[in-house]
């Protein structure tokens, strides 16, 4: 059973240690994305985007060392095996289930897909996330553009913005479809879809909780109750 959704960028500037002397400056987003994956159960599918197509267990333990510390995270209490590599979805996860509810156990999907075939992942996850009797949170771990500021990873494209502001403001609506519509230019654009496949056209209670491109990245916060 599908108990809600969580959406939260993949920004490792979440974690105080990573963040240097932006810690400050993310404040409000960090609060966001903790109150967000707050509202999810004891038991996390999170959905991520990447190169190729991943499946990571709740028994994983990852580190942050990639990005500047050596900040170990797990994606379950039992978490008792060696230290791997886990994709930046993954160590996201694992630090936002640390924070929130220690004793949670998050399965993590990284997909690679996009398009019809992202939409497709997230219609069978509906039909898996029914067949539970139990109640099953979904975090969605996604980046909007990175092409929204001079400064920005993919240097500026003024198009993104406007492109940004109408995939934020169907995050905010709970919109499926035009989320779908939007999310082309999103680092994150294959999450983005598994997450319209998930809810189709069925009615959710959307909440905006934070948006906005603090380092030229869009970044949404959010949650879609059921």
């Amino acid at each position: 059973m599908l108990a809600a959704i969580a959406l939260i960028p993949s920004a490792p500037v979440l974690v105080p240690e990573l963040a240097g002397a932006a810690a400050a400056e993310v404040a409000d987003l960090r609060a966001a994305v903790l109150t967000a994956a707050a509202a999810l159960p004891g038991r996390w599918i999170v959905i991520g985007a990447g190169g190729t197509d991943q499946v990571i267990p709740a028994s994983a333990k990852g580190t942050f060392a990639g990005y500047g510390a050596d900040i170990r995270v797990s994606l379950g209490p039992q978490a008792d095996g060696p230290v791997t590599e886990l994709p930046l979805a993954a160590l996201i996860a694992g630090w936002v289930r640390a924070q929130v509810n220690a004793g949670c156990l998050a399965e993590v999907r990284v997909h690679a897909d996009v398009g019809e075939a992202a939409v497709h992942r997230g219609v069978t996850l509906r039909s898996e996330l029914q067949e539970s009797p139990d109640p099953i949170g979904v975090l969605v771990v996604a980046d909007g553009a990175n092409t929204l500021t001079e400064s920005a990873p993919g240097g500026f494209e003024p198009d993104s913005v406007s492109a940004q502001a109408a995939l934020d403001d169907a995050l905010a609506a709970g919109d499926a479809d035009t989320v779908i519509r939007c999310a082309g230019g999103a680092v994150g654009q294959s999450a983005y879809e598994v997450l319209a496949g998930l809810t189709g056209r069925q009615p959710v209670r959307a909440r905006e909780l934070y948006r906005g491109a603090p380092f030229g990245v869009g970044y949404f916060v959010g949650t879609w109750l059921p």
